[in-house]
């Protein structure tokens, strides 16, 4: 089988997808994990200083 431009492009192009769309599946899953709600948490709470607020 010979390789050429354009069968490289297609096979990129549908691999690629393939793999996007695996990476968002596995992203997604790792986000709505019951073990890592706390951690998600308690990064909701800390991203903001107790002093922040609007400016004086």
């Amino acid at each position: 089988m010979e390789f050429t431009h354009d069968t490289l492009v297609e096979a990129s192009k549908t691999w690629g997808l393939f793999y996007l769309i695996g990476f968002s599946i596995c992203v997604m899953i790792y986000t709505f994990l019951p073990s890592n709600k706390k951690r998600f948490e308690s990064a909701e709470r800390e991203i903001f200083e107790k002093e922040d607020g609007p400016w004086k």
